[in-house]
């Protein structure tokens, strides 16, 4: 029986390969490549095209969401599978809308990645049990987890990723380079966030960040 091929893009080196040591072992799956940011993580897909994918949503440049909306376009069928240190309640329901299979957080992933694999490949999404539970619930009422997290549901996705970085205290210069933006377009980010959230000045941006980090 053939192995089913796995690519990861994480920009951790450790991770990546702890994640390897362990899909490797298994019978039916194997790691056929691996990247550390979406741009050449894509030109690494075109050319092996992996039966699943594992990806953080904190990449270099382009965010794991990022490549994903540029992964449904030109592999509507490929599954993927989000790994992310973030807290699933805001991120994984806007991880789902923008195509991913499945969620799960880096806390978990020891345990229950071979088992959120196994389950997208075989048609499945993935989600933990609370997450899972709080979405049905949310179905089942008429809400959405979205009015649960409404502070955060106004913010784009890059919007709240440049809201996660200034919560780890990362500088406007920082940020930009991270994402490849300009420092002006970050800026603009920023300025659309205190909008948005009500905040009155950028202490008070950076203060309401790291608090919600903290929070995570």
């Amino acid at each position: 029986m053939r192995k089913k091929t796995v690519f990861v893009v994480d920009d951790h080196p450790l991770l990546r390969q702890g994640l390897a040591l362990m899909i490797n072992r298994e019978p039916d799956l194997v790691v056929c490549g691996e990247a550390e940011e979406s741009q050449s993580a894509m030109k690494a897909i075109a050319a092996k095209r992996p039966d699943i994918l594992i990806a953080d949503i904190s990449l270099n440049g382009p965010d794991g969401l990022d490549m994903l909306k540029e992964l449904r376009g030109l592999y509507p069928d490929l599954p993927v599978l989000i790994l992310s240190m973030h807290e699933e309640s805001i991120y994984a329901e806007r991880a789902l809308r923008a195509g991913a299979n499945g969620y799960i957080m880096k806390q978990e992933a020891t345990e229950k990645v071979l088992v959120a694999v196994r389950r997208i490949l075989n048609g499945e999404i993935y989600l933990s049990d609370r997450m899972a539970n709080k979405l049905l619930h949310e179905y089942i009422s008429g809400g959405s987890t979205a009015k649960m997290n409404s502070e955060f549901s106004t913010l784009s996705d890059r919007e709240l990723e440049v809201f996660r970085l200034i919560g780890e205290a990362r500088s406007t210069r920082q940020i930009a380079e991270k994402l490849h933006l300009s420092i002006k377009t970050v800026e603009t980010y920023q300025a659309h966030i205190k909008d948005k959230l009500s905040l009155r000045s950028g202490r008070e941006l950076v203060q309401h960040a790291i608090q919600s980090a903290i929070r995570e």
